[in-house]
């Protein structure tokens, strides 16, 4: 088994469901494809047999990734529709209710509650609702799709694994359209990775036993990186004239260059003065602002899009006792396809802004950056109209 394990380990990094089964074409044959590679891996006859049994093309996990229509909305409005009074309220109850559950954790790996509970608050509403597609044919169509292939290649043949365990039922394990499971939404890969009984019974269960989804949650995020006893997120205050070109995610400076800048904490001090950080403007100088400290990164190994990422962080910090964020004045949000008629001149222009899909993420703020740069506008990565003007859009 180790070595088998060893086996799909190497074959997973490199990817080969991209490589030996290409996307797209037939169904059928992509599936035939899969097996074969699963048994030159060491999997049995049975087991490939088994776990592909019926296996069905899901047209409405396509349709969902094709239509993540939330991401679209700018921060304000995608944070305040995640984080609602009743999630809130939960959340500050279950902070205290598990307590001891919660101190053991923190003690283990330094994962702080108020993030766990922000993650488990988001994914599947405290356990409520974890989804309801086919889990194993949400994988395979999804690896079959020619849009990321190589994400959800690795984690079809991690399923297998979990299957050859008899930790996967093909035909009756549930999950979100991407494919994670449980109660904080895990892939198979992490599963593997990181699955943890935390209850003591044995096994982990991620779907019926908060301890053990927890902790689980939280080896997750110590294996990616995350720093015991360090902040990730703070709300600042920014001057009115600074250097805005320096501002986002791919900038880093001394949490003390930032102070000499005007940058301020907007209640207490800095949480940690000698980090190196960045300020991040998710609707530019005239909107909030946040000093992101290095634990913030580990935020994106969960998740990709910085609308969600950030507003888990705010969460957390506001599940802490933060207060509630000053919104400020920004400057009216552009539609879906003004930004994809903006990302469209990127791309033209060979400006990475990962893509064409309507949704400001880390690549599209960058190149918004830089462009307003190079136009003579403030550099603070918010697209806006005087921007569109500038470009004849």
């Amino acid at each position: 088994m180790l070595n088998r394990l060893l086996v799909m380990i190497s074959l997973i990094c490199a990817a080969p469901v991209a490589s030996a089964a290409p996307c797209g074409g037939s169904f059928e044959a992509f599936v035939t494809t899969v097996k074969q590679e699963a048994r030159a891996m060491g999997y049995s006859k049975a087991v490939t047999e088994g776990f592909f049994e019926n296996v069905q093309q899901s047209a409405r996990v396509l349709k969902s990734d094709r239509s993540q229509s939330v991401l679209h909305r700018p921060f304000i409005d995608f944070s305040g529709r995640l984080i609602s009074d009743n999630r809130m309220q939960r959340a500050k109850g279950y902070y205290a209710s598990l307590d001891p559950l919660f101190s053991q954790i923190e003690k283990t790996y330094g994962v702080p509650r108020a993030l766990l509970l922000a993650f488990w608050a988001f994914e599947t509403d405290f356990g409520g609702y974890q989804g309801d597609h086919n889990t194993r044919d949400a994988l395979t169509t999804l690896a079959h799709d020619c849009r990321r292939p190589e994400l959800f290649g690795p984690q079809l043949f991690a399923a297998i694994e979990l299957y050859s365990r008899g930790d996967f039922d093909p035909l009756t394990t549930q999950g979100a359209w991407a494919g994670e499971i449980g109660m904080v939404q895990m892939l198979p890969r992490d599963i593997i990775e990181n699955a943890t009984d935390g209850d003591g019974d044995g096994r982990s269960s991620l779907q019926t036993s908060r301890a053990d989804a927890l902790w689980s949650a939280a080896k997750m995020l110590r294996h990616e990186g995350w720093r015991p006893n360090e902040p990730w997120l703070q709300e600042v205050r920014v001057p009115d004239h600074m250097d805005w070109a320096q501002t986002g995610l791919y900038i880093k400076r001394p949490v003390s260059t930032w102070h000499k800048m005007g940058v301020r904490a907007r209640s207490g001090e800095f949480e940690m003065p000698q980090a190196e950080a960045s300020i991040l403007l998710p609707h530019g100088r005239n909107g909030p602002a946040f000093i992101a400290y290095p634990n913030f990164d580990v935020f994106f190994e969960w998740n990709q899009s910085f609308n969600y990422v950030l507003t888990a962080a705010y969460f957390s910090t506001l599940i802490n006792g933060a207060p509630a964020m000053d919104t400020g004045a920004p400057s009216a949000a552009l539609d879906t396809p003004q930004i994809k008629a903006l990302q469209a001149y990127f791309e033209n222009r060979g400006i990475d802004a990962g893509g064409v899909d309507g949704v400001i993420g880390r690549n599209t703020r960058q190149a918004i950056r830089q462009t307003q740069q190079s136009v003579g506008l403030p550099a603070d990565g918010w697209p806006d109209a005087a921007l569109l003007r500038k470009l004849g859009l």
